[in-house]
């Protein structure tokens, strides 16, 4: 993998969100409140599906998985963004921006093909209830959670590896609060054409077929709700998928708006906001749907509460 001296001997700087002072100290001041509310909705689902154990079924096997990736995904980035809210200057070093592009990659497509499993669990569960437990064992949802994770870490390597091979030359100034792809890709005096190709191809052919997937399972869902006879019966069947399509709609629409769109229509200023939905709001919005929306969780919260009120 060939680099430039001058991309290995300079350090990238990153604009951040704002250069007012005073409104980085409030972006600051939320933004931590957000990170904090991130961190304790996920750790408690880890530790609710890790130790009640009426949440030991594979779609809380699943719900593990995905808090367990929104506690890294949002770590990645969000705690050098609080960083470079404080100081005038943020910089990042080469070998430490092309490492949190790859992390940020990888577990942002392990989450993409997580929830379209997730999304087969619910197909599953709905239109062959009595047949779920044998479809669904352990041992199959470990191959699918595995495989979720091993399939991003390889889709990120090739983006990494493609854009790390790039020679920046010219301004250092990455126009992001992180180290991603399409800011990288402006500031590189190569040609860059084939990683917007890559970009579009293997971007759009893991989230599509993520997607499709998803999209099929639901199909079948609502073909399924449909046709039960009772409207209480309707309502119990689709609540037990309703937390998982609104995670699913808020997560695909900002990775379309985001990176499956021609060149000639980014934003860097309008994807930094995208971002920041993605990146700080939605791991946050996670926890938050699956709890609220769950009353199995809100039992197992109420368990592990008096247990800990014992001791």
């Amino acid at each position: 993998m060939a680099v430039s001296n001058n991309t290995l001997n300079n350090d990238f700087i990153l604009i951040g969100l704002s250069k007012d002072p005073q409104l980085k100290i409030v972006l600051f001041v939320l933004f931590s409140c957000v990170y904090m509310t991130t961190l304790t909705g996920n750790s408690i689902l880890i530790l609710l599906t890790r130790v009640i154990h009426e949440l030991s079924t594979p779609m809380y096997t699943f719900l593990f998985s995905l808090s367990l990736l929104d506690v890294c995904f949002t770590s990645v980035t969000v705690p050098k963004m609080l960083t470079s809210l404080l100081v005038e200057i943020s910089y990042i070093s080469f070998s430490d921006c092309i490492t949190q592009l790859y992390f940020f990659h990888f577990l942002g497509s392990s989450e993409c093909f997580l929830l379209s499993i997730m999304g087969y669990d619910r197909f599953v569960a709905i239109c062959n209830p009595l047949r779920y437990t044998q479809i669904m064992s352990k041992t199959l949802c470990i191959k699918l959670v595995s495989g979720c994770w091993l399939t991003g870490l390889f889709y990120s390597l090739v983006h990494t590896l493609m854009t790390a091979g790039l020679s920046y030359c010219g301004s250092k100034e990455v126009n992001h609060f992180f180290c991603d792809m399409p800011p990288l890709l402006k500031l590189s005096c190569s040609d860059t054409k084939t990683n917007l190709i890559v970009i579009l191809g293997l971007g759009g052919l893991a989230a599509g077929a993520s997607f499709l997937l998803t999209v099929i399972s639901y199909v079948f869902i609502i073909s399924t709700i449909l046709r039960i006879r009772s409207t209480k019966g309707q309502q119990k069947a689709f609540s037990t998928c309703a937390s998982h399509l609104l995670v699913v709609l808020i997560f695909y629409g900002t990775i379309v708006f985001m990176y499956l769109r021609p060149e000639s229509s980014y934003s860097l200023e309008h994807d930094k906001m995208l971002s920041v939905l993605y990146n700080v709001i939605t791991p946050m919005l996670n926890p938050l749907i699956y709890s609220l929306r769950n009353k199995e969780v809100k039992l197992a919260f109420r368990k592990l509460c008096k247990k800990w009120h014992r001791k």
